[in-house]
């Protein structure tokens, strides 16, 4: 019984954990875009730093499309696709709940900005996405997208570290110890 209540415990405090993360972007996201459009006209655009106003600026952008304005005008199959991403998401992360943290964080900062970026789809006074970090020439983009982007980058720096790991543990000993035998199924 003791076994069973340590695995629910763990359980608990990974999807925990994952909900922390997922509520904590949703909020950023949600607070910087209010913001945005409380204070600024649509397309109004502010140098918060002088010296790199030509690299760096805020504006507020009406963007119909998906991650970094691509796609613009198709907003309401975009929303269906959101819905649908968060969903796999949230199906997903049970079958890696117990795996390594990168799969969780890496899940929890994609429900994270797959939710910011839905929540501005379906507010019936928005129906777009909030865009209003410019970086030089690259498309507005929002913290919603930052989150999905850094997602995917733990993820793929996640699974090329578990990949080198087994590499290393496999090429340490041609032996097949049964400690090697763990290492390599975690």
């Amino acid at each position: 019984m003791k076994n069973v209540d340590i695995s629910l415990n763990k359980k608990i405090k990974a999807y925990g954990g994952m909900l922390l993360i997922a509520a904590l972007v949703f909020a950023a996201d949600q607070l910087s875009k209010y913001w945005i459009r409380t204070h600024l006209a649509l397309r109004e655009t502010i140098t918060p730093i002088p010296a790199i106003g030509s690299w760096f600026r805020i504006i507020h952008w009406k963007n119909t499309g998906v991650a970094f304005g691509l796609f613009q005008g198709n907003g309401w199959i975009l929303t269906i696709i959101g819905i649908v991403v968060v969903i796999g998401i949230i199906l997903y992360s049970s079958r890696v709940i117990n795996g390594p943290a990168y799969w969780r964080v890496a899940l929890a900062l994609e429900l994270g900005g797959a939710l910011g970026n839905l929540a501005d789809r379906i507010n019936p006074e928005l129906g777009y996405v909030v865009d209003f970090i410019w970086i030089g020439d690259f498309p507005v983009f929002n913290l919603a997208d930052c989150a999905i982007v850094i997602g995917a980058f733990v993820l793929i720096i996640g699974m090329w570290r578990q990949e080198k790991k087994c590499e290393s543990v496999s090429s340490d000993s041609g032996m097949d110890t049964e400690e090697n035998s763990e290492e390599r199924h975690e």
